[in-house]
């Protein structure tokens, strides 16, 4: 879906880390890092102002008739958290996944979801905390509580504050590519890729530097990187960090949330994503260059894990 307005939903008191969030990835213009930029408010019924939880006031927010019409629209945790959103809103966000637009709940923003009845018989995800209230309230809705951000056919759920980051670079990269989703996530010094499947008990999302392991750790995920059209083993990654292997994959584990393999297989695609829309390589070329063995398995990795095939998700890009 190509996303060009995007409608930030809040009432009574906002998250202001979560709203922040959504102004920084889609409200800020980024036409310096080439990003092309989003038509961008946030909204509240009436346009009536709101409150952050860290004491201070909101004021000029646009009313819904923004978000009637807009291809995203993004909800923050609002206080009282778990409580039914305003009816305007629930009514809004009914209305927009109806017509197709794509509907996304941070943290427990995640609720207001619930009660527009988005959630039934779809897969989702929440903050850890909520997930008893939540799975109470909304039975029919399939909650995954270990997962950083589900997208459920454009109907997008994250869990901590933190994960609203990574949903909104997945939003970027399904909406405009892996380039401009790696260029944001460099411009706000973020990880460029957390896939949505890593548990949400990730110990240190980006290796930290403060002990040798994490420093071994981090040195070799920059050295996979810059070798991943090269076959890869386990025991080849724990010998560089001088590990044993279960130690390393113990370790991987605790500082990415995934396993090498999986993270291996995101890192691959998504380069390939960026050779697709780059446009000048054959699938072929591409597949050699991140470390497939041939096209076909590139095709059945992306199909499988982008839902798309190499062929369409450069058309999408390049009308090619």
């Amino acid at each position: 879906m190509d996303i060009q307005k995007v409608a930030v939903l809040v009432a009574d008191q906002v998250s202001p880390f979560e709203l922040g969030v959504a102004c920084e990835v889609f409200g800020t213009d980024r036409t310096a890092d080439g990003i092309e930029g989003w038509e961008f408010a946030v909204c509240s019924p009436d346009g009536a102002g709101a409150s952050s939880w860290s004491g201070f006031d909101l004021a000029g927010l646009s009313t819904l008739d923004f978000a009637a019409d807009a291809d995203l629209l993004l909800v923050p945790t609002c206080a009282p958290r778990s409580a039914r959103p305003p009816e305007p809103i629930v009514e809004v966000l009914r209305a927009a996944a109806a017509r197709g637009a794509w509907v996304a709940g941070f943290c427990a923003g995640v609720f207001s979801l619930g009660y527009a009845g988005l959630l039934d018989d779809r897969r989702c995800t929440v903050h850890w905390v909520y997930e008893r209230e939540f799975s109470q309230r909304f039975p029919a809705a399939e909650v995954d509580p270990k997962a950083l951000y589900v997208d459920d056919d454009g109907v997008l759920t994250s869990a901590g504050t933190v994960a609203a980051v990574d949903l909104c670079l997945h939003l970027v990269r399904r909406s405009r590519g892996v380039a401009a989703a790696t260029a944001l996530a460099r411009r706000m010094v973020a990880s460029p890729h957390r896939a949505g499947g890593q548990a949400q008990f990730v110990e240190a999302p980006v290796p930290a530097s403060a002990g040798a392991e994490d420093t071994l750790l981090a040195e070799v995920l920059e050295w996979i990187e810059r070798r991943l059209d090269q076959p890869v083993t386990v025991a080849g990654l724990a010998r560089r960090t001088g590990l044993g292997e279960r130690t390393f994959l113990r370790r991987f584990a605790a500082a990415t949330g995934t396993t090498p393999h999986r993270w291996l297989t995101e890192r691959r695609l998504d380069r390939a994503q960026g050779l697709l829309e780059a446009g000048t390589l054959s699938v072929e070329e591409i597949a050699t260059a991140c470390g497939y063995s041939s096209a076909a398995a590139l095709r059945h990795q992306f199909g499988r894990l982008r839902g798309t095939s190499p062929s369409a998700y450069r058309r999408a890009f390049t009308g090619k």
